[in-house]
C-alpha cells in the first residue's frame, strides 16, 4: 500500500484509489495526519511536533517521489 518512508514507528504512505486533493498520510501508532502534496499543509489529523517536523522535512526533499507514487496509485487524479 504505497509505503514511501519509515522512521521509527512512523510511516509515510500514499493510498491507492484515494480522494482529492493529492495527499499522503503520516501514520504513527497513536496519531495520523493527511498532508497535501503541493503545499505540505496538514489537511486533517495531527502529529506530535517532532514527528511533524521530521515527516515534513523528508517530504519537502522527496516531493517528486511522493507525487510519482500518487500518480502511480491514483491514475484518475494525476498530478500534472
Amino acid at each position: 500500500m504505497g509505503k514511501l518512508y519509515q522512521f521509527g514507528n512512523v510511516l509515510i504512505r500514499v493510498y491507492a484509489n484515494d480522494h482529492l486533493p493529492p495527499h499522503f498520510h503520516v501514520v504513527t501508532p497513536d496519531d495520523a495526519a493527511l498532508v497535501e502534496i503541493a503545499t505540505l499543509r496538514i489537511l486533517a489529523g495531527s502529529l506530535p511536533g517532532k514527528v511533524e517536523r521530521e515527516a515534513l522535512a523528508w517530504a519537502a526533499e522527496n516531493r517528486a517521489a511522493i507525487a510519482a507514487e500518487w500518480n502511480r496509485t491514483n491514475p484518475r487524479f494525476p498530478i500534472a
